[in-house]
């Protein structure tokens, strides 16, 4: 594939040296589509004649033309007008693309999967400069504080920006990386309004059927022009609202395992020591009970009902200023703060026994401080097996929950500040770059668990396949706080933060009609540090306080659509007992020091790239024909410092690698024009992605085992230290790709568009996990101090890091899509509109995050007055992890999911408009699986959102 695109790239750029000497004298002056979201390169399309934006068809047909002039791969969406993006978040808005599905948290788009790859595969930019985004799922399963690449869409109110374009395939004019293709986001300019003010105000208040909250929702945007010689333009965007998740989900399962003996006494199984702890299993038949005595049986564990509640307030400010000192050099000076505060509440029942089996419903005699209730194990009075052993039901009496309440508080900081300059030195000599900085930060001051335990009965019911959930508690009552006892507090911290710094600057000289030379350098420098603190109740003292005293008067009681039950107060628990978030020994003297600090560590990146390409725009065989072909080379220097742990996560000391790797992009980009309204589009490009973060990280572990006979003073005694130690590795190499991209476009009247694509992706360098044995101390880049009384010979018998391995993985996609206004209808079906695309990806198991199908639907019917539309969109199941057995929870994914949303307006005067928005129409239910046979891991579901609003323009 290499030989092949790199001879391509050479015969493709012969080829049209020689088809130049017999263009057309004056080669078509149309704007040719160069990327605006190259790194501040003059784009030709943003010369083109300002299209005022009034409506959705009309922002469909502005996005249609920026399309067809553009010479690679691109889908775009405009904004129907100032402060107005079709959608309320900008991931709803990028799924009706081809090619992007989505994830969605509380019914809200949040990141995105482009092109048969996840989202630490697409790179996002804002205002031409790379954009990161620190943010936390709701949701343990999802990745709760994942450390990655990947750009969380909820920063941002849509309300902020102007346009959105997808590149889906590589120029060497833009940065590397991003290997599934770049987002860009822009935000409104002065010189994009005219001359004089301009002015837009949105106001929105809406509810959701769960929460039945007012959420208020407010945009306004004001600009002035002083006749294209200085402007100013500042918008302000502010969102407070209310959501919930509810629902079922578990903790995977609890094998009860024939060869698991906690009690030497019975050797049969664990099976046998439940029952001699106190389980009671003599309800069941005779057949039952040597089913379960087998030993062999898997048992869901956690049996939860949940809701993750939170309070969220989001602030948008962005402001440019632009400056034209002559009139062939504009400066732009782009600041965009961004910030996301949410108070969250996590409220779950689920069993929790205290000394039975996992956390399944199966529990003995709890012994110790706990009142008489914990004193009898559970009834177990029946279960139901599938063919794989899974027990998809439960009845249980005298079952053991623990009550959580966990409570938090998020909070997100983004701000970025860009200078960028366009100089038209002469009529052929172009030069424009840009300077920028950036910094995102994630932090958690508090994230605390009040845990409770209670007792009842419990009938948990999965289905016959265990793709379902439905759970009764007969003849209990729990919300009696008699049926509770007080467990313990646990206090956690988190933070990350974020920092770029990036420098452009490029030439672009126009060496005829047909040919425009492009060269531009490029300095980019990123870096990540973070830690994560876990102050849990047995280190920071509450166990020994709290554990079996009376909730009677520290409770409330919560319901949802599920279930009631008690829940711990925080304030009056903390009253009670004397305790406050804390990571540090209380005030009163209990606890000790923290033990629990993970996640130490940081990643720095800095990157010199520089590229040339040549444009062309000329005729093969009389059709006009574009493209561009060019090379992009960069360096790259990597450096991570991490913590080394041991034991209980006792800190052994620091590791500091380094690393590098560099290499030279090929990319080659045509447009054939088989007719005006025909265009044939083809690629072959080379890109690359970043590796993860947390696989470059230095952090690591190290372990000496066999301490009892292991003695480093004595020769004889060496052989018996066992050392084993691991880290990340900063010297990985970047993924890369081979991509072939070939389309098919045809444009009719104003708004209509059909096209289909199909592409290829080989994608080489992928990463695994390695293990080396007996190499000294010294190779393994863990401080030899991590291991008392080794050196840098000191032989390590077990080291694993990740690699880089060979081989390669292919993947391979179709894209359609349509567009049409159905102006031939006879009135007044004539002012209808459909937009719909089907994406097919075909990957190997070892490319998660993406769904195999998906598609996306838009009708909308639009007059002057009043306009309407209805969208949806559905992908299909999809994986985030694989494993060849059976039963693993490694194999995990999400079930298929359609969401419906629909949005109205009204034109009360030609300035004022009144609208009308629904998100997740259908309540879609959000279902996550483990293992091979699907079985429900978590389901929950978060009301449809009803918001009027009000726009008015100045």
């Amino acid at each position: 594939m290499k030989k092949m695109l790199m001879t391509g790239a050479a015969a493709g750029a012969l080829f049209f040296l020689a088809a130049s000497s017999y263009a057309q004298t004056a080669a078509s002056t149309e704007p040719q589509g160069s990327q605006a979201t190259t790194d501040g390169q003059i784009a030709k399309e943003d010369q083109a004649t300002e299209v005022v934006v009034t409506g959705f068809r009309k922002s469909l047909s502005a996005a249609r033309d920026i399309k067809k002039r553009s010479v690679i791969q691109k889908d775009v969406i405009v904004a129907e007008d100032m402060a107005k993006f079709p959608e309320l978040n900008l991931a709803e808005s990028l799924q009706r693309l081809p090619g992007v599905q989505i994830t969605r948290e509380a019914g809200e788009g949040r990141r995105i999967s482009l092109r048969g790859l996840g989202p630490d595969f697409a790179r996002v930019q804002l205002n031409g400069m790379e954009v990161l985004g620190n943010v936390d799922s709701a949701q343990d399963s999802r990745g709760q504080r994942s450390r990655d690449r990947a750009f969380d869409f909820n920063i941002f109110a849509s309300e902020l920006f102007s346009k959105v374009e997808v590149e889906k395939t590589f120029q060497a004019a833009q940065n590397e990386g991003g290997m599934a293709g770049t987002v860009g986001l822009f935000t409104g300019k002065p010189f994009d309004y005219g001359p004089g003010p301009k002015a837009a105000v949105v106001a929105k208040l809406g509810t959701n059927q769960y929460t039945k909250d007012a959420q208020p929702r407010i945009a306004a945007l004001y600009s002035y022009n002083w006749d294209n010689k200085f402007g100013a333009t500042v918008s302000v965007a502010y969102t407070k609202r209310e959501t919930t998740e509810q629902g079922h989900n578990t903790y995977n399962y609890s094998q009860i395992g024939k060869t698991d003996f906690s009690d030497p006494t019975h050797p049969k199984g664990k099976a046998y020591d439940l029952v001699a702890a106190g389980l009671d299993i003599s309800h069941l038949s005779a057949a039952q009970q040597t089913r379960f005595l087998a030993g062999d049986l898997y048992f869901a564990d956690g049996n939860r009902i949940s809701s993750w509640d939170a309070k969220l307030e989001r602030l948008g400010v962005t402001g440019a200023l632009q400056w034209r000192p002559t009139e062939n050099l504009l400066l732009t000076l782009d600041v965009l703060h961004g910030e996301v505060t949410t108070h969250r509440d996590e409220l779950h029942l689920a069993t929790r026994p205290i000394k039975g089996l996992g956390s399944t419903t199966l529990d003995t005699k709890a012994g110790g401080v706990w009142p008489a209730q914990f004193q009898t194990g559970s009834v177990l009075n029946d279960f139901r097996v599938d063919s794989n052993n899974y027990v998809t039901m439960t009845n249980v009496s005298n079952a053991t929950f623990g009550s959580e309440h966990r409570r938090e508080l998020n909070e997100n900081r983004f701000n970025q500040a860009a200078l960028s300059m366009k100089w038209d030195v002469s009529d052929r000599l172009l030069i424009d770059g840009h300077v920028g900085y950036e910094k995102s930060t994630y932090k958690t001051p508090y994230d605390d668990k009040l845990y409770m335990r209670a007792k009842g009965n419990l009938i948990a019911d999965y289905g016959t396949d265990g793709q379902s959930a439905s759970f009764q508690y007969p003849n209990t009552d729990l919300t009696n706080p008699a049926n509770y006892a007080m467990d313990n507090f646990y206090y956690r911290a988190f933070h990350n933060g974020s920092t770029l710094q990036e420098g452009v600057l490029n030439l672009s000289y126009k060496a005829n009609d047909v040919w425009t030379l492009r060269a531009g350098v490029a300095y980019h420098k990123f870096s990540q540090d973070g830690a994560s603190y876990y102050y849990d109740g047995g280190d920071n003292g509450t166990t020994g306080k709290t554990r079996g005293t009376s909730v009677a008067d520290i409770t409330s009681v919560f319901s949802n659509s599920f279930g009631s039950w008690l829940i711990g107060d925080y304030d009056k628990a903390f009253a009670k007992y004397k305790e406050y978030h804390r990571l540090v020994p209380n005030t009163d003297g209990t606890g000790g020091v923290i033990k629990d600090i993970e996640n130490v560590y940081k990643v720095m990146e800095a990157t010199s790239s520089a590229f040339v390409q040549a444009d062309w725009d000329s005729e093969l065989f009389g059709k006009r024909f574009r493209g561009n072909v060019g090379l992009r080379g960069y360096s790259t220097d990597t450096r991570s410092t991490g913590w080394i742990q041991g034991d209980s996560y006792a800190y052994l000391g620091t590791s500091d690698v380094k690393g590098s790797y560099s290499g030279v992009l090929p990319a080659l980009n045509t447009v054939l024009e088989m007719t005006p309204e025909v265009l044939v589009r083809f690629s072959a490009t080379q890109n690359l992605n970043r590796p993860g973060l947390s696989s470059m990280a230095a952090q690591g572990s190290a372990f000496q085992n066999n301490t009892d006979k292991c003695d480093w003073s004595k020769p004889a005694n060496k052989d018996n230290c066992y050392v084993s130690a691991s880290r990340g590795n900063p010297d990985l190499k970047p993924y890369k790709d081979d991509t072939l991209d070939l389309a098919v476009e045809y444009y009719f009247d104003k708004v209509g568009l059909l096209s289909a694509g199909v592409f290829q992706k080989k994608i080489t360098n992928f990463i695994d996990s390695l293990t080396l044995h007996d190499i000294p101390f010294s190779q393994t880049g863990v401080p030899v101090g991590a291991v008392p009384g080794a050196n840098a010979n000191t032989n390590v018998t077990d080291f694993s890091m990740p690699i880089n391995v060979s081989g390669s993985k292919t993947l391979t996609g179709v894209e359609l899509a349509a567009q049409s206004q159905l102006s031939f209808l006879p009135a007044p079906f004539d002012k209808l509109g459909i937009l719909a695309n089907y994406t097919y990806v075909d990957t190997p198991p070892a490319l998660t995050g993406i769904s195999k199908t998906s598609y996306n639907a838009t009708v909308y019917y639009e007059t002057k007055t009043w306009g309407a539309r209805a969208s949806m969109s559905h992908r299909s199941i999809w994986y985030t992890g694989h494993n060849s057995s059976v039963m693993s929870a490694d194999t995990r994914g999400f079930q298929g999911s359609t969401y419906v949303d629909a949005a109205a307006f009204y034109n009360v005067t030609p300035r004022l408009q009144l609208t009308l928005d629904a998100i997740n129409l259908t309540n879609q239910k959000d279902t996550q699986f483990w293992g091979q046979s699907e079985y429900l891991y978590n389901q929950n579901q978060s009301g449809t959102t009803y918001m009027v609003g009000l726009s008015y323009k100045f």
